[in-house]
């Protein structure tokens, strides 16, 4: 047993020094740089500031039922869950490929029993034999990696498991503006139900009035049919708001996982509007949206397979190792004559393979100015959404201001016409119209609100998260 030892460690200097080699060899393939940025110089220039994110931005809303909401969805949304299942198999494949930097080690043990022929070259010569055949053996293979294949594919590894939790990330920010932009549409809607809740009184009242003028004498049937039509229309919108309603409480039940949720009414004066950005955040806070962080991991992993390709042309090193016990007889399994051992290096080489190579080679090549077009586009599409929400919230600001002021001049002319008209002074078309400017307005005034407030949660989204205000 101990005549063998010295050859055994004979070997340990040979692995030693192969194993060094392999570390300090040079990876095949281009390196990752970060492109360089297609954005507008000033843009550009910020992109790296350091800016604080709130990753809980829908919190400023103030919304004890919109914050619940959320964390609902965050819980329960099964698309989140499929989103973090496929984050685990990224995961899992990364720890996988980052086993290939060790040796794999195994155990085999075998016993059988064998006859040879007699009737061979040498059986004839020696005669047949019966013998028994007992083996354990511990074994080993590792693979050099020295042009550094392993390394590349542990760089693509990371780099897809990197994507797929920016991807949960990105996926999770999508749900929270979903439930956010759907709660403020319900909102809005019942915003809606309430003025038209209004109107359908005033246009009751109306007809009163109507009736009991017509009854006396002072007014006709054209009017009458007029005032009726206008409760109609009124009552037929009603239930129209009552309908989209409905359709958004189920839509908002199924993103956070509710069938069948019910929400109290409520209307959009209880949302305050979130703080302006500062001058300059759209551009610093542009590299924490994760779908931008997702798209240059795989840029990333694409480049890396490019090397995966290219590793192909060089030659295989592989070591493959065994050290055991053979026996007739189980009893001496474990004796001294009993031990083996073997120790070989092989190489395989690529000679011709009618062009196989160098098109896996195109092919990944092809795949990372995919990766790249793509990187580029989510960093402009980026920009173009942080800069169209920031105008929708200040232009939707003015708006809102011109409808509340319209809402205001509307109520008063609805008074005057009603007076004039209980009055003599004037016919009821002039009430119908008042009444009908002062709906549109009213509705007009809510919808403008709520596009503001969904300007807010959209630059939310297109800054990948909410700001810290200073």
């Amino acid at each position: 047993m101990h005549a063998h030892a010295p050859n055994h460690f004979k070997f340990r200097p040979f692995f030693g020094l192969t194993v060094a080699i392999a570390l300090s060899g040079c990876a095949i393939g281009p390196d990752y740089f970060r492109p360089a940025s297609t954005l507008p110089e000033p843009a550009a220039a910020v992109a790296t500031a350091q800016v604080p994110v709130n990753p809980t931005w829908w919190t400023l809303f103030g919304d004890a039922e919109l914050n619940a909401l959320v964390d609902q969805t965050l819980a329960a949304n099964q698309d989140l869950q499929a989103a973090i299942a496929r984050l685990e198999a990224a995961e899992a494949a990364n720890r996988e490929a980052g086993a290939d930097y060790l040796p794999r080690l195994g155990l085999e043990a075998s016993t059988g029993r064998s006859k040879s022929s007699g009737e061979t070259y040498n059986g004839r010569k020696q005669g047949g034999a019966e013998y028994d055949s007992n083996r354990v053996a511990a074994t080993l293979s590792y693979e050099l990696d020295l042009w550094g294949r392993i390394r590349r594919s542990n760089e693509a590894a990371r780099a897809e498991a990197l994507a797929s939790r920016f991807g949960r990330d990105s996926l999770r920010l999508a749900l929270v503006g979903q439930v956010a932009n759907e709660y403020l549409n319900l909102r809005s809607l019942d915003g809606q139900l309430d003025v038209t809740a209004q109107t359908l009184d005033s246009r009751k009242q109306a007809l009163k009035i109507v009736q009991a003028r017509l009854n006396a004498g002072s007014a006709s049937d054209l009017e009458l049919a007029q005032a009726e039509s206008a409760l109609n229309g009124a009552q037929a919108q009603w239930s129209q708001l009552h309908r989209l309603r409905a359709l958004s409480e189920s839509q908002i039940g199924l993103l956070s996982g509710q069938p069948g949720l019910k929400i109290g009414a409520t209307g959009l004066d209880k949302l305050p509007l979130p703080p302006t950005p500062p001058a300059g955040l759209p551009s610093a806070l542009l590299e924490a949206r994760p779908d931008i962080r997702q798209a240059e991991e795989r840029l990333v992993a694409a480049n890396a397979r490019i090397g995966v390709a290219k590793a192909a042309y060089y030659p295989t090193i592989s070591l493959t190792g065994l050290f055991g016990s053979e026996s007739m007889a189980l009893s001496n399994l474990f004796t001294g004559g009993a031990g083996i051992w073997s120790a070989a290096a092989g190489l395989t080489m690529p000679i011709f393979d009618a062009g196989r190579t160098g098109a896996r080679v195109d092919q990944a090549s092809a795949l990372q100015k995919e990766a790249l077009a793509n990187y580029r586009k989510a960093v402009q599409t980026a920009f173009k959404e942080v800069n169209d929400a920031i105008v929708g919230l200040r232009e939707y600001s003015e708006e809102e201001a011109a409808w509340s002021a319209q809402v205001g001049a509307s109520q008063r002319a609805l008074d005057l016409a009603q007076k004039r008209y209980a009055s003599g002074y004037s016919g009821y078309m002039d009430v119908l119209d008042a009444q009908r400017t002062l709906n549109n307005a009213q509705l007009l005034h809510l919808a403008s609100r709520k596009s503001r407030l969904g300007a807010a949660v959209d630059l939310f989204k297109a800054l990948g998260g909410g700001w810290v205000a200073g």
